[in-house]
Formats: structure tokens, C-alpha cells, sequence
């Protein structure tokens, strides 16, 4: 990206204003960056360990499969889940709040015991696929984030900011040169302005 300026102490200080900027952003975008990139490796190891959570879960009332047959179907279902925007590292992302079920009533005397254990276990087996998804979402959201920053921090790093520092050297290079040439003019008139008076003193 090519920087746009004129040799002019306008555009000089425009550039420089420019460049300090950046200069001042840049760290607070690294710092960013940082605070995404482990923020990301933390939501991608909570949903990891949900899931894994939710794997010993199943395996833990495999014994239970039997009975699973015995269970009414739509005995018990979501019928919504609360999410709430967190800002984490200044970027919105969801968490979980609240998952809302709607049971079924059912006669307790006719059906079997372990009817009212089974609606906790779905529900807990629910919690935990609900939460690793929101989780996973999560870390969605703040990946992307992390990328957009990461382009940012490298254009003000590899690209603006060492753009602005040469476009500011060539033009006080150029101003140095301006007024160095406007000395040496001035100087070679004012030695012509006494050779002539000295001839005219003559």
C-alpha cells in the first residue's frame, strides 16, 4: 500500500500525526491479539472436556439401555435456551444462562421408579451437548476476531507504519534539500551583489 503525500510540511505533519496513531494502537492491538488467542485455546477446551464429559456420561448409564425402551418418547423436551452476551477481550460472545424444559406429567404409581432419574439424566445429558456447542460457537466468534486482528496488527506492523517513516524521510529529505539549494541561491546572489559593487566601486 503505497502511502499518498506531498512534499509539503502540511503533509509532513499530517504523516506524522498519521504514523503516531499507529504507533499508539499498535500495542493495545498486540495485547488484543494475545488475549484472543487464549481465549480461543480456553473456549476449544472447555467444549473438548463438555463433550468428553458427556461421552462418560453415556458410558456411565450404558447399564441403563435396557430400560430406555421402557421411556416415553416426548416424556420431556427443550423448549428453550437462554444465551446471554458476554464481551470477552472487547469481542460479544454467547454463554449459557439457562436451559428451559417442558415435562410431560406422568403418573408416578404406574410408571417405572426410575422415570423421574431418567428425565435428570436427559437432562443432564442436554446441559452438557448444549454448553459444548455454545462453547465451540464461542470460540468460533473469537477466532475470527483473533484473524481480523492479527491482519490489522500486520498491516500497521509490516505495512503502515514503516510506509508513514519513509514517506516522512523523503520529505524532509526533499524540504532539506529545498532549503539547502535556497541557501546556496541566496549565497551565490549575494556573492554576485558584492563582486558587482566592488566593480562598480571600481
Amino acid at each position: 500500500m503505497a502511502i499518498k503525500f506531498q512534499y509539503n510540511k502540511t503533509s509532513l505533519n499530517e504523516i506524522t500525526k498519521q504514523l503516531k496513531v499507529r504507533q499508539n494502537a499498535l500495542p493495545t492491538l498486540q495485547n488484543k491479539e494475545s488475549a484472543l488467542r487464549l481465549e480461543v485455546r480456553r473456549a476449544k477446551e472447555r467444549s473438548e472436556q463438555l463433550l468428553r464429559d458427556l461421552d462418560a456420561s453415556l458410558e456411565k448409564y450404558d447399564y441403563l439401555a435396557a430400560l430406555w425402551n421402557e421411556f416415553e418418547p416426548g416424556l420431556i423436551r427443550i423448549t428453550d435456551v437462554d444465551l446471554v452476551t458476554v464481551k470477552v477481550a472487547g469481542v460479544k460472545t454467547p454463554d449459557l444462562r439457562d436451559i428451559h424444559y417442558e415435562i410431560r406429567p406422568f403418573n408416578a404409581f404406574v410408571k417405572p421408579a426410575w422415570y423421574a432419574d431418567g428425565v435428570a439424566i436427559l437432562k443432564e445429558l442436554s446441559r452438557l451437548g448444549i454448553e459444548s456447542e455454545v462453547c465451540k460457537e464461542k470460540a468460533r466468534i473469537l477466532d475470527w476476531q483473533r484473524k481480523k486482528t492479527t491482519q490489522k496488527v500486520n498491516l500497521y506492523e509490516k505495512v503502515q507504519i514503516p510506509g508513514y517513516q519513509e514517506a516522512i524521510r523523503k520529505i524532509k529529505r526533499y524540504m532539506e534539500d529545498e532549503e539547502n539549494l535556497s541557501k546556496a541561491s541566496s549565497k551565490i546572489v549575494k556573492n554576485r551583489h558584492q563582486e558587482e559593487e566592488e566593480e562598480a566601486g571600481l
